[in-house]
């Protein structure tokens, strides 16, 4: 019994340690909503490019556009030209899209327009980058300043990310006179990565350029530039002018490196302009996208992978064992006598289509007058089969005469009848005719109410669309349900309704 007993504990800390891990699995690794509500951002980007064409000369422009591996996914992406090729390459880690045609003159617009929202999956490609570069040429002067900063940035650094930090505050230390030399008059922020390029390199201190652009609802914005740098394990983001560490998570990269955005062949005057509109999606509607647009399958093996019909079949199927831990808690615990355990179940499934108002008046009057249909046939003589076949042919009837009178007073609701489970009425009043003869009829009026009671409190949890949602999308509770079901299971102990019905006892 002990070994018994020890056994059961194990099995029960199983489940319930499995079905928690693997329901925290998809909501905080996967990232899977909790709620049917809530919603995710989703980002459309335009970029507007224009150009002057030469009238004689073939047009070839080049851009880049986002890589899209890490961080955010495309759910469309989509090139506007009119009378242009266009093809798509990768160069250095970057997207290219080139449009070329023969011949064109004047004014060019042409269009690029991105979809994208942020990745579901959890699993990250792994970062990888250079740790090591080789210095940068430079002599004389510009050679004699690069050293004079260098000296105090490496005395109040510890690591590569104090290193970056303490020498962009150098550099944008204007008033410097080693600074001023090396900026030669230029104090853009493209000039400052340059010296902060410069003098990391000295130190081989790898550097890259990286071209955001900030996720917000603008009517125009340019790519802002940030600074990079790989420490072995992690890019490291800095921003050239404040030495801020760690990208901003409105900050989407569009380029990396020290070329221009575009590059025009055949033409001149090429400008590219950037305007973007944020809107919110269904945040499981969103991770279906997701799914399609990527070789993520995180939601390809749930529920969410069967054909909608099964998928609306299902969630009705997985609410069941819900109201079988209803009907569980108020025989075990609470001491409610029902008609067994799952015809309460199956009667409030029929409660979806009638309503619960409209089916407990239905379920009442077919078997009320069933009981006495039973009764009569009692007087009979007959033996049981032939005695279900009379009531259950009795039940269809009575079910089609109610339809057929609500059809015609204009109550609709009453034609859902027809969805109650025959077989479980004629068994319900089967048994609830055999309670009455060995029990009396209070007895069995109030096994009959507490399968109504039972039926209703089954239906009203197993029809909230919040809870339908969760146990679809994680199934996995259901084995947290199952480990409670095995622990009622050892259950001795007095129902709530035996401490009233023994309430004298406690007096004496």
């Amino acid at each position: 019994m002990r070994s018994l007993t020890l056994h059961l504990k194990v099995l029960i800390t199983l489940l319930v340690s499995l079905g928690i891990l693997i329901t925290a699995y998809q909501i905080f690794i996967q990232g899977i909503p909790i709620t049917e509500d809530a919603t995710d951002d989703l980002w459309n980007i335009d970029a507007k490019v224009e150009f002057q064409a030469n009238p004689r000369d073939p047009i070839k422009v080049q851009m880049f556009v986002p890589p899209l591996n890490r961080d955010y996914v495309s759910l469309n992406e989509s090139f506007i030209s009119n009378n242009y090729g266009v093809s798509i390459n990768r160069v250095d880690g970057n997207r290219k899209v080139t449009w070329s045609a023969r011949r064109a003159s004047g004014n060019q617009t042409l269009y690029y327009r991105l979809v994208l929202t942020k990745r579901y999956s959890g699993e990250k490609p792994k970062d990888k980058g250079p740790i090591f570069r080789d210095s940068i040429p430079v002599e004389g002067a510009e050679k004699i300043a690069a050293e004079a900063l260098l000296a105090p940035i490496r005395q109040h650094s510890a690591d590569v990310e104090t290193f970056i930090t303490e020498t962009i505050k150098r550099v944008n230390n204007v008033n410097d006179d080693n600074v001023k030399l090396l900026l030669a008059g230029d104090p853009s922020t493209s000039r400052k990565a340059q010296v902060i390029e410069l003098l990391l390199s000295i130190a081989h201190v790898p550097m890259e350029r990286v071209h955001t652009i900030r996720l917000i609802s603008e009517q125009a914005q340019s790519p802002e530039l940030w600074l990079r740098s790989f420490n072995g394990e992690n890019w490291l983001y800095f921003n050239p002018e404040t030495g801020e560490q760690g990208l901003p998570t409105d900050r989407l990269i569009w380029w990396t490196g020290d070329d221009n955005l575009v590059n025009v062949d055949g033409g001149k005057k090429a400008q590219v302009t950037f305007s973007m509109n944020n809107s919110e999606m269904n945040a499981i509607r969103l991770a279906k996208l997701t799914d399609e647009n990527t070789d993520a399958d995180f939601l390809e093996y749930s529920l969410y992978g069967l054909p909608l019909q099964t998928q609306q079949t299902y969630q009705i199927m997985i609410m069941i064992p819900i109201g079988v831990l209803v009907i569980l808690i108020l025989r075990n615990l609470i001491g409610i006598q029902t008609l067994g355990t799952f015809t309460p179940v199956l009667i409030a499934l029929a409660f979806r289509e009638t309503q619960l108002g409209f089916g407990i008046v239905l379920f009442t009057i077919i078997t009320a007058l069933g009981l006495s249909l039973r009764s009569y046939l009692e007087h009979l003589k007959l033996q049981m089969l032939p005695r279900l076949s009379v009531v259950l042919t009795f039940v269809v009837v009575l079910i089609a005469v109610i339809s057929l009178f609500s059809h015609k007073l204009g109550l609709e609701r009453g034609l859902s009848v027809a969805l109650f489970p025959m077989v479980i009425l004629t068994m319900t009043i089967e048994r609830l005719s055999i309670t009455w003869e060995e029990r009396g009829g209070g007895h069995a009026f109030k096994v009959g109410v507490g399968t109504i009671i039972a039926a209703s409190l089954a239906h009203v949890l197993m029809s909230i669309p919040e809870l339908i949602y969760f146990i679809f999308t994680f199934p996995a509770v259901l084995m947290i349900l199952v480990g409670f079901m095995l622990a009622m299971g050892r259950y001795r102990g007095y129902r709530l309704t035996e401490l009233f019905r023994f309430k004298a006892f406690l007096k004496d």
